[in-house]
């Protein structure tokens, strides 16, 4: 089997934006912000595409969930 080759070149990392700007909480009644982390279909984007890092993560996904049930967000998009 032949291996595959990459390109090399250069991968800048992401940082997380949320300990950049040190945001202390996130609220799940912010919903402009909570839609910046969810596709069109209504997925949470994942760590890898957002550049969250591991805790930021878990706070924004948690808060997603409480909003899809409190009905301020759409379980499946349009």
């Amino acid at each position: 089997m032949a291996k595959k080759i990459s390109k090399p070149g250069f991968v800048r990392k992401k940082f997380c934006r949320l300990c950049k700007n040190e945001v202390k909480d996130i609220d799940y009644k912010d919903v402009e912000f909570l839609q910046k982390f969810i596709t069109e279909k209504g997925k949470i984007i994942s760590t890898r595409i957002s550049g969250n890092c591991v805790r930021h993560q878990r706070k924004i996904a948690r808060a997603i969930k409480r909003a899809r049930i409190m009905a301020l967000l759409p379980f499946v998009g349009e």
